[in-house]
Parts: C-alpha cells; sequence; structure tokens
C-alpha cells in the first residue's frame, strides 16, 4: 500500500555493498515518469550515475556527503526548462490529442504558460513539477526494499553555490544552460536497518479549516 510506503519511508545515508539492479532501478524511474504535471508538460529529464568517478565529482558538488559517492546509483534529477519551449510544449499537447486552438490559448495564456512571464516564474513552475516526480520515485524505492535520500544541498544556479562545482556537474551531465541539476537520489541497500522515527509538526500547526487559524 501506498500509505505503507509513505509510512516507513526514511533517508537513508549509508549502504551496503549489495548493488542495485538495473531492472530495479528503471522500476523506480518508471514512477517518477507517471508523476503529474502542470499541462502535462514534463519539464524534467533523469540521469542516472554508477560510475564512481562521476560519483565521487557530484558528492564535491553536493558539499562532500558521503552516500553520494557511497551510492550504488545516483538518480540526477534535472529541471529542464527546454520542455516549456513553444515547440516542445505543442509537441506535447498534441499528442494529448489537443487541437490547435487549445494548443494555442494554452501557449498564449500566462496562467499555463509561465515562460510568458519571465525565466524565474518558469523556474518555479518547473521545481514544483519535479517534486511530485522525485516523491514518487522515493515512495517506489521504499516499496522495493531500497534506501535513497533526497540531496537538495548542491552547488547549482538555485543555490548559487561554488561555481566551479556546478559547472563541473553540469559537464559531466551534459547538461544545457536550460537544464538544471536540481536535486540528487541517491539509492542502495541500507547497510544496517534503522528504524523510522519520523518527527512532524501536529495536525493542528498546518492543517486549517477555511482560513489559517480554524481548526479542522
Amino acid at each position: 500500500m501506498v500509505l505503507n510506503a509513505i509510512t516507513n519511508r526514511k533517508s537513508v545515508r549509508t549502504y551496503s555493498e549489495k548493488q542495485v539492479e538495473d531492472s530495479t532501478i528503471k522500476e523506480i524511474l518508471k514512477a517518477g515518469l507517471m508523476a503529474p504535471s502542470w499541462v502535462n508538460v514534463q519539464p524534467w529529464h533523469f540521469v542516472v550515475v554508477k560510475n564512481q568517478e562521476t560519483k565521487e565529482k557530484l558528492s564535491i558538488a553536493a558539499n562532500n556527503q558521503n552516500m553520494v559517492k557511497n551510492a550504488s546509483a545516483v538518480i540526477c534529477c534535472i529541471a529542464d526548462m527546454n520542455a516549456w519551449d513553444e515547440k516542445n510544449f505543442s509537441k506535447v499537447m498534441e499528442k494529448q490529442g489537443r487541437n490547435a486552438d487549445v494548443r494555442n490559448y494554452i501557449l498564449s495564456n500566462p496562467v499555463l504558460n509561465p515562460s510568458l512571464l519571465g525565466e524565474y516564474e518558469t523556474l518555479l513552475r518547473t521545481v514544483e513539477q519535479m517534486s511530485y516526480a522525485i516523491g514518487y520515485m522515493t515512495l517506489r524505492a521504499e516499496e522495493l526494499g531500497v534506501g535513497c535520500c533526497i540531496v537538495g544541498a548542491i552547488a547549482n544556479e538555485l543555490t548559487q553555490k561554488d561555481g566551479e562545482a556546478s559547472i563541473t556537474a553540469k559537464e559531466l551531465l551534459g547538461l544545457s544552460d536550460k537544464q538544471i541539476l536540481l536535486s540528487l537520489l541517491t539509492l542502495g541497500y541500507e547497510k544496517e536497518h534503522t528504524p523510522t522515527i519520523k518527527s512532524r509538526k501536529n495536525f493542528e500547526e498546518v492543517v486549517s479549516l477555511e482560513k489559517i487559524g480554524k481548526n479542522f
């Protein structure tokens, strides 16, 4: 059940030497591809890294977090701004069966097409979409018994940290200027099982009815 995966999922940072099979990694990726996205634009690309030298360089870009270089594989989650280009966006909608009038309406409407508002607004919308896919992958990994950790503290255009490490990562992964390495999803089998302990705010602190401050 999905609820079991949600309840039991935790960030796993220490892995055994057992390698995650390609077939299992593909299952995790397929879950990410099933995630919803804004007008189904699917503004993402995923690069699977298993090469040890590349993982070590990505670890440097991730503030030397050891789980990156020690993972069996790392899924590099790329925010692909190219997806919002008129040609690519229109192609996706055409595949869905949307006629020319509908496509043109969406492409010309800034509420539906954030690229009309600017690069920053487009990036915000893209990051939102990426979060769904990453969440789906973590839950599928849990279902398959694979430990994972979402690494977002990395050198990239969002954190504006360590330009050299960010450039190196983009070059290693073959990214264009419009593709941003948003997160790393490390995969591996947990070295020593530990219970899942979730520290969360109380329900009343984060849920309201009708408006903030009124308990549900």
